[in-house]
């Protein structure tokens, strides 16, 4: 059977109906090719947009998540203020849904939020990727005074260099976290291993502490049956 005899067996109602969903398929496929381009570019595989709406610009910070993630009055598509997370550092964690409070969190949360609320910053951004996979946009945070809070953060001690992604100013944090952790300043002054991040955990060398201290994390780590690690 030839396909014009095919064709000839359906009625006209059949054919526009094969026609209409055709075109219903065609019109979704292009939809969701669209819906992939934007994603993309919010997640900072383009990055233009991004790069034209935040490099350089001053914003002010109208509210301080935690110590490494603040919002700033400006627009982000159907958002009235934007997400920042800032780049190369990682402070303990405090409103993380299903987890405590992590140690020296609301130390770190209180550091960020006298440094930057209330107050104009100017935003720095690395090309390569200008969003998170959550959506929230990865900057380096230059406050008034024209420090940088994200190495600020790090250099004394109220966060952690994260080693997970590239980017500009990785040495120079690995450096300063160094220098915080010998130091024993903020967060390096008591941490014990099993509150690093998953990355360091059994990784670093801690500062070591007096006999007393270490006494009393023995005895609460055996009412708790956690086994310590060295």
């Amino acid at each position: 059977m030839s396909k014009y005899e095919r064709t000839a067996k359906f009625t006209s109602s059949q054919r526009r109906l094969r026609y209409a969903t055709r075109k219903i398929a065609w019109v979704l496929a292009a939809a969701a090719v669209f819906a992939t381009l934007v994603l993309a570019d919010r997640l900072g595989l383009f990055g233009r947009a991004d790069a034209t709406a935040y490099i350089g610009q001053s914003f002010r910070v109208v509210r301080v998540i935690d110590g490494d993630t603040i919002d700033i009055a400006g627009p982000d598509g159907h958002e009235a203020v934007t997400r920042v997370r800032l780049w190369g550092v990682d402070t303990p964690e405090t409103v993380k849904p299903d987890t405590p409070p992590q140690h020296f969190g609301h130390e770190a949360g209180a550091f960020t939020t006298s440094t930057v609320l209330g107050k104009q910053v100017t935003l720095q951004l690395e090309p390569h990727r200008t969003r998170d996979k959550y959506g929230r946009l990865l900057a380096y945070v230059i406050g008034p005074n024209g420090e940088m809070l994200n190495r600020m953060l790090v250099e004394q001690g109220y966060a952690y260099a994260d080693p997970r992604y590239e980017h500009r100013w990785a040495e120079q944090f690995r450096q300063l976290q160094q220098q915080a952790r010998k130091a024993r300043r903020g967060l390096w002054k008591d941490v014990r291993n099993r509150d690093l991040p998953y990355y360091y955990r059994n990784l670093l060398t801690l500062p070591a502490r007096d006999a007393d201290e270490q006494h009393v994390d023995a005895t609460a780590d055996r009412r708790l049956g956690l086994v310590r690690r060295p």
